[in-house]
């Protein structure tokens, strides 16, 4: 027997009963018979990696862009540009636990239990994106016109997100193939966020997009001598956020075909054996009453809503506050903020070159501090299955409520924002903005950010489930997939080991 082997065996073992093990008998016949894993290739993993990308694309542009097309491409007022960022947001927190709750009253199909709800939503989804980037002809139904298909959009895309993410644990049985699954997730998905800044910023920045020098001014020469030109710059940029959304629209398309080709759903053995599903509010319970779950929303809730405050106001902080109209777009390829990074920006001077320094050094941050944490979730499951193995059919739940409690407090703080600029007195279209708009827009991206991701880090401190703890998880998950899989492992069993782990 090979040492590695050995050990394996050993330690599987040492965390089952006699009973269930029958003094030895079932270690000495996976000797004979050693289970062969199931492996991942390379393809498959990739095929599920690209999955991530269109909520991580369309996500990027709406927090980055969405604010700044309302308020000066489509000129809708702060105070209604507020409302719709708002309910959109908390709309979008109220679909994750209902679309959660309607998966795990799916059934099993030819398909499986996930990818239909990814497949159905895809076309829909991209209609709504395209129109929400549409300014209709009607001023007066404009707001009502973006809260509509902002929140269909934001209903279809969760319809995609959550099965994708509860996806995770039925890529495979294996841990090892779940984690390297999940590495090449989060690889596309930094890509992703990028690739939507770039399509979206460099479409966007070859159209000028006019402002008026004094937008209070009621000189009636200079605003019919400009009346022309304005308007035909103001349908160029629209034209260029339309084309922008095509291109990400296509994206999604391709990557919600390469999502379905490639990955295909496995149940865990275990679950097979089990009775039908537990009822969503007694998971919802159980799910909610364990305690790593909720260390790791807290501290991801703080860190998030960070880094979406910056999100959605970095543009107009770039245009305004520091005054880079024509490079915030190139900005945006290179900021995902950072403490120390965000420190500096709120005390230097307006320097193209050094922000620019700031913007490529507080990248390399946001990958830690943003994605991180969902691959940290698959772990808190893993830990909730040992304690509840009876428990199946809660991962949509896990998902959905992580990031419910994120997108609600988000729409909050984006909606307290734009009306926070509102009562700063923000003025649509302007080319500047009052000292008291450019002071408001310092704050919302530099220094409600820094507090914010400073009491996150120090929730992640409480966080329970380290690489000790996260490796005898391992060890007793894969026991007891190894068990369920025996043909002579009983009810009676099942309930001792589970008792035991």
């Amino acid at each position: 027997m090979a040492k590695g082997e050995g050990a394996e065996s050993g330690s599987a073992a040492g965390l089952l009963p006699t009973g269930i093990l029958q003094a030895g008998e079932r270690p000495a016949q996976a000797k004979k018979e050693p289970k062969k894993k199931q492996q991942l290739s390379i393809c498959n993993k990739l095929c599920y990696a690209v999955g991530g990308a269109p909520y991580q694309v369309t996500g990027c542009v709406l927090g980055f862009f969405l604010q700044i097309y309302l308020l000066d491409v489509a000129q809708v007022d702060p105070f209604p540009a507020s409302i719709i960022l708002f309910v959109g947001r908390a709309w979008d927190a109220f679909t994750d636990p209902l679309v959660g709750f309607c998966i795990s009253k799916s059934s099993w199909t030819r398909l499986g239990r996930l990818m239909p709800w990814i497949i159905f939503s895809t076309p829909l989804a991209i209609i709504a994106y395209f129109l929400i980037w549409f300014v209709p002809d009607f001023p007066q139904v404009q707001p009502l016109w973006y809260l509509l298909f902002y929140c269909l959009f934001e209903t279809l895309v969760t319809c995609f997100h959550v099965p994708y993410s509860a996806l995770t644990m039925f890529i495979s049985t294996e841990q090892s193939e779940r984690d390297s699954a999940t590495a090449y997730r989060m690889t596309v998905e930094v890509l992703g966020t990028v690739l939507g800044t770039a399509i979206q910023g460099q479409i966007v920045g070859q159209a000028d997009t006019p402002c008026l020098q004094d937008p209070n001014s009621s000189a009636v020469a200079s605003d019919s001598a400009n009346r022309t030109q304005s308007t035909t710059s103001l349908r160029d940029t629209q034209n260029a956020y339309l084309l922008a959304a095509g291109v990400i629209a296509s994206i999604y398309v391709i990557c919600a075909v390469i999502l379905t080709l490639g990955v295909r759903e496995q149940r865990e053995p275990y679950e097979t054996q089990q009775a039908e599903p537990i009822s969503f509010f007694r998971g919802l319970r159980l799910v909610m009453s364990h305690g790593p779950y909720i260390k790791l929303i807290a501290g991801f809730l703080f860190t998030s809503l960070a880094f979406m405050l910056v999100e959605g106001n970095f543009a107009l902080f770039c245009t305004y506050t520091l005054g880079f109209r024509n490079e915030f777009q190139n900005l945006l390829l290179a900021i995902m903020s950072a403490v120390p990074f965000l420190i500096l920006v709120a005390l230097m001077e307006s320097n193209l070159i050094v922000t620019y320094v700031v913007a490529v050094a507080a990248g390399i941050s946001v990958a830690a501090a943003f994605l991180l944490p969902w691959s940290m979730l698959p772990d808190v499951i893993d830990d909730f299955h040992l304690k509840q193995p009876h428990s199946h059919g809660t991962e949509p739940i896990f998902f959905s409520f992580y990031v419910f409690f994120t997108k609600f407090a988000s729409g909050v703080s984006l909606g307290i924002s734009t009306l926070s600029l509102d009562f700063a007195g923000y003025q649509t279209r302007g080319c500047s903005q009052p000292a008291r708009v450019r002071f408001t827009l310092k704050m919302l991206v530099t220094m409600a950010p820094i507090v914010l991701i400073l009491l996150g880090l120090l929730l992640f401190k409480l966080y329970p489930i380290d690489e000790e703890k996260r490796r005898q998880n391992k060890k007793a998950l894969q026991a007891l997939r190894d068990e369920a899989s025996s043909s002579g492992c009983s009810d009676t069993d099942s309930t001792e080991l589970a008792s035991i782990l």
